[in-house]
């Protein structure tokens, strides 16, 4: 019997984009926090290489990659973009949290996230099944920018 069945299969994807933002907040913080030591640009490079070093030790060490790494060729251009994308997410969050705050920052990321995301929905954008964008979508964005409103100093 798994730990996780307590969880159902419909709700296990979203407890684990649950504790993805919780994580985003906290490294948002440490990240920052870096930064004032040895530099924003030097904190961002730091990430890169502690996360880099942790997957390559459970890719190569541990053998936990469930994929084909030597299939690189077959991924589009589009897809390379998410690393250099990675490294401005470091640098901005870590960047804007000492000026406005952790639940300010992560607010506004949260209202750019959601925002962006009903747009790839929409158009099925990067290759993605295209999911149309609803009107209860769209109301919840409303809301969700009004509480966000509500939530910035």
């Amino acid at each position: 019997m798994s730990k996780l069945n307590f969880i159902s299969s419909e709700m296990l994807p979203l407890v684990l984009a649950l504790v993805s933002g919780v994580l985003m907040a906290v490294q948002g913080s440490l990240n920052s926090s870096l930064s004032k030591v040895i530099g924003l640009l030097e904190a961002t490079f730091i990430v890169q290489i502690t996360g880099s070093l942790l997957v390559m030790i459970l890719l190569f060490l541990f053998k936990m990659g469930k994929g084909n790494l030597y299939a690189w060729q077959g991924a589009p251009w589009y897809s390379w973009l998410g690393g250099m994308i990675g490294v401005a997410i470091i640098y901005l969050v870590a960047a804007s949290i000492p000026s406005v705050g952790v639940a300010n920052a992560t607010t506004a990321i949260i209202v750019g996230q959601v925002l962006t995301a009903i747009l790839i929905d929409h158009f099925g954008g990067f290759g993605l099944e295209r999911m149309a964008c609803s009107p209860q979508q769209l109301f919840g964005l409303v809301l969700l920018a009004v509480g966000a409103k509500l939530l910035l100093k």
